[in-house]
């Protein structure tokens, strides 16, 4: 049986993405701290994949990839699959999203919306 697709976004969820878009290809920041073992562990239960908005782009893909092998290392990166589509997954996890619970959201409360590393502490 397999497993069942978890996908994670790659800015903000993986690589921090401290110093903004700067072109698909170019990913200069350091991952989120707990980045490496949280897909070592989470590669036990699911299929890790990542699909960004880089996964579109001319080498978004063999720039995250390439980014993965550097900063998290062979074995986890190994783990990841990198789809061009998004992947019918079981869960995501994305730092720019809110989860539909059958009522809708306040329009005005979207357009305030801010991700976890852009709210004051």
């Amino acid at each position: 049986m397999s497993k069942p697709i978890l996908c994670l976004d790659f800015d903000g969820v993986i690589h921090s993405y401290e110093s903004g878009w700067k072109g698909a290809a170019a990913i200069p920041d350091d991952p989120v701290p707990g980045a490496a073992e949280f897909i070592r562990t989470a590669h036990e239960h699911f299929a890790v994949q990542v699909y960004s908005a880089r996964s579109g782009q001319d080498g978004g893909i063999e720039a995250m990839r390439a980014w993965c092998h550097f900063h998290l290392g062979h074995e986890v990166a190994n783990m990841l699959a990198f789809p061009m589509s998004k992947p019918p997954a079981f869960v995501s996890l994305d730092d720019r999203v809110l989860t539909f619970e059958g009522v809708w959201p306040d329009v005005q409360a979207l357009r305030e919306f801010k991700p976890w590393n852009k709210r004051e502490a």
